[in-house]
């Protein structure tokens, strides 16, 4: 049977990051991807010109659309924009039938511009996150979850459990901003505390790596794969897709999604 997955986020014009990059990721593992739009972006390699919002209602449509006709064994959730968008999502997926939600927490786009504001954060937390299977939030998005500065790797383990305690099943935190020399990622379910260190690869073309690789994750879920197996696989994409980004654009451009 073809394994399908939903991914709940933001459209990148420029193709590297948002649904796109989903899409593209879970056609790299064998996952037929299904897609319901949050906000629309026009960016390039360079940065974000503009961002508009999905209204709730079309946003729920979509997920509806896609649910009730070919349903999902995964679900990942992107960038959500809005409280209202926010708050729309979790009580729809609080009706779906226990499948795995990675949910990779949005903040702030890699040219930094802001896409999630303080009441849409809060509503992240205390709606959003519960729900999830996995959390995968990077260096920033955990310390703005955490309201906390993690500049350590025991700060990174630290920050796990106090995302662990709101809500989700497991958190992921990303270590790609090159903590302590090396792209260090840890992952924590409440029993065991897993780091998963890789090299740091010396390139600007990392746009889409989150995305991407919550992506990967998703889909090897989907496939079955616990969330050890599914991270550590994902890691090990990521890592090739970011050695060989086809040098796009002039600034930061995608990765390679191919890889």
């Amino acid at each position: 049977m073809t394994k399908i997955a939903l991914s709940i986020s933001g459209s990148d014009s420029g193709g590297g990051a948002g649904v796109q990059a989903d899409l593209r990721t879970f056609h790299r593992f064998g996952v037929f991807g299904t897609s319901a739009l949050t906000l629309i972006t026009a960016q390039n390699t360079q940065g974000v010109n503009h961002i508009e919002f999905l209204s709730p209602d079309l946003v729920i449509s979509q997920i509806d659309a896609v649910l009730d006709d070919m349903g999902a064994q995964v679900i990942k959730i992107g960038a959500l924009g809005t409280a209202p968008i926010i708050s729309a999502v979790a009580e729809r997926l609080r009706r779906v039938d226990s499948i795995p939600i990675v949910v990779d927490p949005v903040m702030v786009s890699k040219h930094g511009d802001v896409l999630l504001d303080e009441d849409a954060a809060e509503s992240l937390v205390q709606e959003m996150l519960p729900l999830a299977t996995l959390v995968t939030p990077n260096l920033l998005e955990a310390s703005a979850l955490t309201r906390r500065e993690i500049t350590t790797p025991f700060a990174m383990m630290e920050a796990s459990r106090m995302i662990l305690d709101m809500g989700p099943e497991a958190v992921l935190i990303k270590g790609g901003q090159r903590l302590g020399g090396q792209a260090l990622d840890v992952l924590f379910d409440g029993q065991q505390l897993l780091q998963f260190p890789a090299p740091i690869i010396d390139t600007p073309h990392t746009h889409g790596t989150g995305c991407t690789y919550s992506a990967a994750i998703a889909a090897l879920l989907c496939e079955g794969k616990t969330i050890e197996e599914a991270v550590e696989e994902a890691k090990a994409f990521i890592g090739r897709a970011i050695a060989n980004a086809p040098g796009l654009g002039t600034g930061s451009g995608p990765v390679s999604h191919w890889a």
